[in-house]
């Protein structure tokens, strides 16, 4: 391995054990490469066990299929410190063809999403599953930068160490790249 990328990279890890302590998990398994939760252009509903919350999201683009993208999650039991989930619910849908800015409301963390194509827009509606758990989950959320820079990009994203959570998302639409 080459020494400079050892001595970036080495760290990085060192900072994300020492804060989350033995919480560190690996990377995830997705099933096999060609289990994605949706066709092309079809509707999905994906929701993690009981207790669990959604930690990596995997999505790959193609513009021959309307546009469209398939996808694929991955859960991992929430912490103990968060205690038992009390309620679950699905937010309000983000219609397909617009903007949208969304988080998880009353404290909650994305357990699910369901999603379904409109192919005379060429993009998607989606909606949250959410679940609030008995003791309240800390504040010190911030927009990851790990999304495609460009529309057309895969996308595989992670949460590396334990006590990170997914609470909401954005998305950009353009009618001219749809």
């Amino acid at each position: 391995m080459d020494l400079v990328l050892l001595c970036v990279f080495l760290p990085l890890v060192t900072v994300a054990r020492g804060q989350y302590g033995d919480y560190y998990y690996g990377p995830y398994n997705y099933g096999d490469n060609d289990e994605w939760v949706n066709v092309y252009r079809q509707g999905f509903n994906f929701q993690c066990p009981h207790g669990q919350v959604i930690v990596a999201i995997r999505s790959v683009f193609n513009k021959k299929e309307g546009s469209d993208r398939l996808w694929n999650y991955a859960c991992m039991p929430a912490a103990q410190s968060l205690g038992e989930p009390t309620e679950c619910w699905w937010e309000e849908i983000n219609r397909a063809g617009t903007e949208w800015y969304q988080t998880c409301s009353n404290n909650g963390l994305v357990a699910g999403f369901q999603s379904q194509y409109f192919p005379s827009v060429l993009d998607r509606e989606w909606q949250f599953y959410c679940c609030r758990y008995s003791r309240r989950c800390p504040y010190s959320c911030w927009l990851t930068t790990e999304y495609p820079g460009h529309y057309g990009e895969d996308m595989d994203m992670m949460m590396y160490t334990y006590d990170h959570y997914i609470r909401g998302a954005t998305t950009t639409f353009s009618a001219v790249d749809r």
